[in-house]
């Protein structure tokens, strides 16, 4: 059972773990080398950053001064833009069971202000638990919001997560535009995610775009000891826990997803989950938000564990 990173992006390549009869293969999707990463355009595995996902119209105020970003995602900047962290090499240092991966992000940079020092931890454990933390400071009023992009199958397949049972600790999520842009209204979860559902009872193979989940789910309390989400597959009974001190969860279906991964497989819609645990998006736009600013002496201290079992 291990984990295999890599520093470009500071990237989930594999998660090795047993099934209910002990027979162990990756469930996350990834390629087979270097080459596919370079020319990934879905994120896969990897470290968003600056600021995980879409910041509407590319731009923000902190303390009246207008920042303009990039805006790759129609109008919207969307995972840091083109200079996001997923395309980034960081420097890396080893220790036993846990890889330290660092940036140093410059000042205006993709638009954003203050150059920004990330440090993130990752540490694999004999119980299965992938511990990501963040760490960041900045030198100037910025925005930051990190997270983990990797896409998980518990198949182990190239068979449709859409079997895949999702609950989360949540009684609301954002309500989004046709763009994906948070309206700024809360609402109540009607598809009763907190109780445990199908993901096939809620998206249709046939109609991906429409259907899929694109969501952000805000948790009942910050209870960092307690699994916020859990996702389970009854055929290999392969759970997977996530504990974080994050806010809330952005859900998304990989309903866009269309490439051929790790073996030749053909990823494609509903293939695999991504659980992006994360602060709220495009927060700094939004006045009753929690806005995700970072301020010099300040601390970015986050953390994301994904832990996994049979059932």
């Amino acid at each position: 059972h291990y984990v295999e990173l890599t520093n470009y992006g500071a990237t989930v390549l594999n998660v090795v773990v047993p099934d209910n009869h002990g027979i162990s293969n990756s469930v996350v999707l990834g390629y087979d080398d270097l080459h596919g990463y370079l020319n990934d355009t879905y994120y896969m595995g990897s470290t968003i950053g600056r600021f995980a996902n879409r910041i509407g119209d590319a731009s923000f105020y902190i303390d009246g001064v207008k920042y303009s970003l990039e805006n790759n995602d129609g109008k919207s900047t969307n995972h840091g833009g083109f200079a996001g962290y997923h395309q980034r090499v960081f420097d890396f240092e080893l220790s036993d069971d846990t890889v330290y991966m660092t940036l140093k992000d410059e000042d205006g940079t993709g638009g954003f202000p203050g150059t920004l020092k990330l440090k993130i931890t990752f540490t694999w454990n004999d119980d299965n638990e992938l511990y990501i933390g963040y760490e960041a400071e900045t030198d100037k009023p910025t925005i930051a919001n990190f997270t983990n992009h990797t896409y998980f199958n518990l198949l182990g397949s190239d068979t449709l997560a859409t079997k895949h049972r999702l609950s989360i600790s949540s009684g609301s999520y954002l309500e989004n535009d046709e763009n994906y842009l948070p309206t700024g209204k809360i609402l109540m979860d009607a598809d009763g995610f907190i109780n445990g559902r199908l993901l096939n009872d809620v998206v249709d193979s046939s109609r991906p775009i429409e259907t899929g989940l694109n969501r952000y789910f805000t948790f009942l309390d910050q209870n960092t000891l307690k699994a916020q989400v859990e996702l389970y597959d009854q055929v290999t009974g392969r759970e997977l826990k996530v504990f974080t001190s994050y806010p809330g969860v952005m859900v998304y279906t990989a309903q866009y997803l269309n490439t051929i991964g790790r073996g030749g497989q053909a990823y494609k819609p509903f293939s695999a989950v991504c659980l992006e645990c994360q602060h709220y998006p495009d927060g700094v736009n939004h006045t009753y938000f929690p806005s995700a600013i970072l301020k010099p002496g300040e601390q970015y201290n986050e953390f994301i564990k994904f832990q996994f079992n049979v059932r």
